[in-house]
């Protein structure tokens, strides 16, 4: 039991990273359906970075500067020329996926160098790794995950407990109204909008440098749009994106799992769960009434400041 839990905490480290970084960009009142894509910009960016300085650290900035590049993107077209949120978010998926494949052509099937791949293997935490049952689940894992704790702590540190993550949730809630109060708009619109990219590419670089540490491309294979469901189901909460990440992670090497124990069911039912279970989400979500499970009020709502 401990051994899967601690696979399903594995499976959503990509799934936490992005999702993450999607609260945090939809919290500032923009929906960036670009996630899929940056993931894997991060991916192939954080690969092909590895193979080329065979550097770990330069490895993971790279992938957080390539995801925050293609969120760049979307922010200028969104933020600035006030683009259709929607329409842009979903070429920037397009834009990400030509990329991958463009970039990670010359790499596929290649292995990540040994010494990217040494430095993430898993490392238990001095006391902590010894507590009983969640040592083993949690605190035996590589730095990547570890990171992923902290990023999920920072968040809601910053989200709670700060000045400027109120000033963030009052952008999302009435973008007007915290413009009339002196905000600076447009700042924490791209500022927030840059690091949901940069999370999302770090999402994708776990599965390319550490998960599955060779080039394919279809490595992201659609957690980024999981992710954004995801978003949802945790009621923009990134303690609960924390547990969400690991139920959906459990979910998507579940088949592989039972297969292993001689279930005879196909393995590709198995994996249309996740999907399955994002689809009912949205559904669900329609008829959340709660004010805290509701998405922020300017959500996907370009501002004008002269119609203030």
């Amino acid at each position: 039991m401990e051994g899967f839990l601690a696979a399903c905490v594995v499976a959503g480290v990509p799934l936490l990273f992005a999702t993450v970084g999607a609260l945090i960009t939809e919290k500032v009142g923009n929906s960036n359906l670009g996630v899929e894509g940056m993931m894997l910009m991060g991916a192939v960016m954080a690969y092909v970075t590895a193979m080329a300085t065979k550097n770990p650290f330069l490895t993971v900035v790279v992938a957080a500067v390539a995801g925050a590049a293609g969120a760049l993107i979307y922010a200028i077209l969104t933020i600035t020329f006030k683009s259709n949120q929607i329409v842009t978010g979903l070429t920037l998926t397009i834009f990400g996926t030509g990329f991958a494949k463009f970039v990670g052509q010359p790499f596929l099937g290649k292995a990540v160098p040994s010494e990217v791949t040494n430095f993430f293997v898993k490392k238990s935490i001095p006391v902590l790794g010894d507590i009983p049952f969640l040592g083993p689940v949690f605190f035996r894992q590589d730095v990547y995950v570890y990171l992923s704790y902290i990023v999920v702590i920072v968040a809601a540190i910053y989200m709670y407990k700060t000045r400027w993550g109120t000033n963030l949730k009052a952008v999302g809630e009435n973008t007007a109204a915290a413009d009339a109060s002196g905000i600076n708009i447009t700042l924490y619109k791209y500022v927030h909008v840059l690091i949901g990219g940069a999370l999302s590419g770090l999402g994708g670089a776990y599965l390319s440098i550490v998960r599955i540490p060779l080039w394919q491309e279809d490595v992201v294979n659609g957690r980024g749009w999981i992710a954004v469901a995801l978003v949802i189901f945790v009621a923009w909460n990134p303690i609960k994106a924390f547990f969400g990440s690991i139920l959906f992670g459990g979910l998507s090497i579940a088949g592989m799992r039972l297969q292993v124990l001689g279930v005879g069911i196909s393995q590709y039912l198995f994996d249309m769960i996740p999907y399955i279970a994002t689809i009912l989400i949205v559904i669900l979500s329609t008829h959340k009434k709660r004010k805290e499970s509701q998405p922020p009020a300017d959500l996907s709502n370009n501002y004008f400041r002269e119609e203030r």
